[in-house]
């Protein structure tokens, strides 16, 4: 799981043989993945394979059944078929103990709402380990609520989701960790439940539980950074809102940056952007109240907030050309996007 890391056991999967299982850890140090197979066990025993090798080599092998042999130096012999394969492991006992969170506190909900949640607000965690607490996650939960909160320097992600728990509690899991659980989870509303430690936390997700360390620091007050004013409200049909801003980013390029401008009046939004390149202007239909309002944006940001947001129809909040734009549903406040405007040049 490790590929960069200096203790050689970390960039391997630990292989346990027992009883009529075989038991697979991959960990480094920060996030811990486990599961267990059915297997037909003649002899107990563990070894640490290269975890890059091990994967190659199942994912070709021939669709049939594979055998596994290791010896007392610690040389495993793969077979599959006409295939074989030898390959140098290292001794299970040199293989770091993954922590446990033993009285931890739990919550268990159906699958396929965290995954909505995680992917919802994991576009908006910030890359950079400037503030490292804010490359997590936040997790809140409250009686009946839960709440997942993602935060860098120009964007900001809400969702919440009612959920059958009494507990109140927080804490930040790493983006990282985030990611490899969205990718175990599947669309069903099949339970995964989680243990919440003082210092990790532990997921199961069908058959495979997921360790991860928690990420410690003090996370923004983010709700002191949602406008509470509004000005100018627009509803917008969000497909068209992502067309039109994919259209006028086209003239925008990693090398030539200009901001993306957003003019809302007369019932319309208007996209525009002129770079060195070109330039664009497109026009969407909108419902919008209140005052007139023109907003620089960056061209990404927008569009990650506008993409996540898995609905038809959207409902955009403004109060001034420098305070964030808000993104919620139609109605209520299931996810609050916001997006930082960029300050525009005068004359």
């Amino acid at each position: 799981m490790s590929a960069k890391s200096t203790l050689p056991t970390l960039e391997g999967i630990l292989l346990r043989a027992s009883g009529s299982s075989l038991y697979l850890v991959g960990y480094d140090l920060s996030i811990g993945i486990t599961t267990t197979i059915e297997a037909e066990v003649s002899e107990p025993g563990e070894i640490v394979l290269t975890a890059k090798l091990i994967c190659e080599i199942v994912r070709k092998m021939p669709d049939d059944i594979v055998y596994i042999s290791v010896d007392d130096k610690f040389t495993a012999v793969i077979k599959c078929a006409d295939v074989s394969f030898t390959l140098i492991g290292i001794s299970a006992m040199e293989y770091p103990e993954l922590p446990s969170v033993n009285d931890g506190i739990g919550i268990t909900l159906p699958q396929n709402t965290l995954k909505s949640m995680i992917s919802q607000t994991l576009f908006a965690v910030a890359q950079s380990d400037e503030r490292p607490v804010h490359t997590g996650v936040l997790f809140e939960i409250e009686p009946g609520t839960l709440r997942l909160v993602a935060v860098d320097g120009s964007r900001l992600a809400i969702r919440c989701e009612k959920v059958n728990c009494n507990e109140t509690m927080h804490f930040i899991v790493p983006g990282k960790t985030m990611n490899e659980i969205r990718s175990l989870m599947s669309d069903e509303n099949s339970p995964i439940s989680l243990a919440v430690g003082q210092r990790h936390v532990v997921m199961e997700i069908d058959g495979y539980a997921v360790i991860s360390r928690l990420l410690e620091g003090e996370f923004l007050p983010y709700r002191k950074a949602v406008p509470q004013n509004v000005t100018t409200t627009v509803k917008i049909n969000t497909r068209e809102f992502i067309s039109a801003v994919e259209r006028a980013a086209l003239v925008i390029s990693d090398r030539v940056k200009s901001p993306l401008l957003c003019e809302f009046k007369d019932n319309r939004v208007v996209v525009s952007c002129t770079t060195s390149l070109g330039s664009v202007v497109d026009n969407v239909s909108a419902r919008i109240d209140n005052s007139e309002e023109e907003m620089g944006f960056n061209s990404k940001f927008l569009l990650d907030a506008l993409k996540n947001t898995d609905t038809d129809e959207i409902r955009i909040e403004l109060c001034g050309s420098l305070s964030p734009m808000k993104i919620l549903p139609l109605e209520g406040e299931d996810f609050l996007f916001l997006v930082l405007p960029v300050r525009l040049k005068k004359g």
